[in-house]
């Protein structure tokens, strides 16, 4: 199958802001335009340029911490969901997002939503008209495709050409807005392939260039690999990932399996990075800095970058720490997401986890080693271990430290949860 056109706009995995970790279902404009103007101010020049709105902007009665059965939710004349002017007051008037989106793009950012698989069940209540059909909302849903977390939708029926129709009248809705990123949720946990296909259909059909991400990925399965990559530019490999240290330590296992499927296109997402300030108005927990030590987050980014996972900041950016931010700032971190190649999990022995990867945009191999466990973990590890040949000169990126010359092994003591990136540069090639 060809790869859709779209595919350009992710050949480096994404970078973003997105408001779930912050806001849950209750973000406003403002506070959209607020992390949106800190990133074109700090972030922008690292590569940080996508805005999410995450779930239930059309619902004017969300709420922290749940769900509201049978909302409100606010819907046009055809059954798609329009954003709640009291939150977003730019909206008013029949403009939906299309002045939030221009505000985003004057600020040199692209603009992204999040949007539930199906048709809303208020909209099928009400028997709503499919734009451009005779066909009516009652005759495409699949009342029995139902989300088990989230009452505001049904699914469709893709039997009926009347689905697809919806699809595309929703996706061209959005390209009108001049939405650049899109995410599909409960999509994949369970998977529906028939829903995943209709909807990277519609997309392409909009005309406007548009990155799919699509969501939950529990229990996701590698013999679903191929249909994800020739319809999404990235998918989740987890579900919801929260500041705890578990649910990082969990993600070695499932960034190992999914690493080798990686590259322009096609990015495995490890999910959101719940750092700096969170849970203001969120699903889980209460306001507070992220849970996780500062050794946890270096490691959480270290994984992502090796391998190669969309980097979404889930905190308040106005007013998280500014030591979390610079965990977003570090060029030579950065370099791994954006330009290696070859990443993989070369070595998991008892606490200790190594990656490695080849630098493309200059000599050198990178080399990530980790602890998973509880204690501080000496390590004396071969180089030939991390598939490094001959002698060479290494740089831990983080602290920017110059490691000297290592000839056979590379010797460290990882704190609890810690970890170090080296980049080595052959000694051949140092002139």
């Amino acid at each position: 199958m060809d790869r859709p056109a779209y595919r350009p706009l992710s050949a480096t995995p994404p970078m973003g802001w997105n408001s779930w970790d912050c806001y849950g279902t209750t973000v406003t404009e403002a506070e959209v335009v607020a992390n949106a103007e800190f990133m074109a101010a700090h972030l922008l020049p690292y590569g940080w340029n996508t805005v999410v709105v995450d779930i239930q902007w059309y619902e004017p009665t969300a709420r922290a911490g749940g769900y509201n059965a049978n909302a409100p939710l606010e819907l046009d004349p055809y059954g798609r969901p329009i954003p709640a002017v009291a939150r977003f007051p730019s909206a008013a008037g029949g403009l939906g997002f299309g002045p939030l989106a221009a505000r985003m793009h004057d600020l040199g950012l692209r603009f992204g939503l999040h949007i539930l698989r199906g048709i809303p069940r208020l909209a099928v209540d009400r028997n709503l008209p499919v734009l451009g059909t005779g066909v009516r909302a009652g005759e495409i849903a699949d009342r029995d495709a139902v989300c088990d977390w989230n009452t505001d939708n049904f699914g469709l029926n893709h039997d009926h050409p009347g689905a697809q129709a919806y699809y595309d009248s929703l996706l061209a809705m959005f390209a009108d807005w001049g939405v650049d990123f899109v995410k599909a949720d409960d999509m994949i946990g369970p998977y529906h392939d028939r829903e995943i296909a209709a909807f990277a259909t519609a997309l392409r059909r909009s005309g406007r260039d548009m990155v799919l991400s699509l969501s939950p990925g529990r229990s996701l399965s590698l013999e679903h690999a191929e249909h994800l990559r020739d319809h999404a530019d990235m998918w989740r490999i987890s579900d919801d990932l929260w500041d705890r240290w578990q649910d990082v330590r969990d993600q070695f296992e499932r960034a190992a399996r999914w690493a080798p499927f990686a590259g322009p296109g096609s990015w495995p997402d490890a999910d959101m990075l719940p750092l700096g300030r969170i849970g203001i108005r969120a699903e889980r927990g209460t306001d507070r800095p992220s849970r996780l030590s500062w050794d946890e987050q270096r490691t959480l980014m270290t994984l992502w970058c090796m391998a190669r996972s969309p980097l979404m900041y889930g905190g308040d950016l106005p007013t998280s720490d500014p030591r979390a931010l610079e965990l977003l700032t570090n060029d030579d971190v950065l370099a791994v997401l954006k330009h290696s190649s070859g990443n993989r999990q070369v070595l998991r022995d008892g606490d200790l986890v190594v990656w490695t990867a080849d630098a493309t945009d200059r000599a050198g191999r990178y080399c990530a080693l980790f602890n998973t466990g509880d204690v501080p973990l000496p390590v004396d590890l071969p180089l030939s271990s991390a598939g490094i040949a001959g002698r060479g000169q290494a740089v831990e990126l983080w602290t920017r430290a110059d490691l000297g010359e290592l000839d056979r092994s590379l010797i460290t003591t990882l704190p609890p949860h810690g970890s170090v990136l080296v980049r080595v540069q052959p000694l051949r090639s140092l002139g």
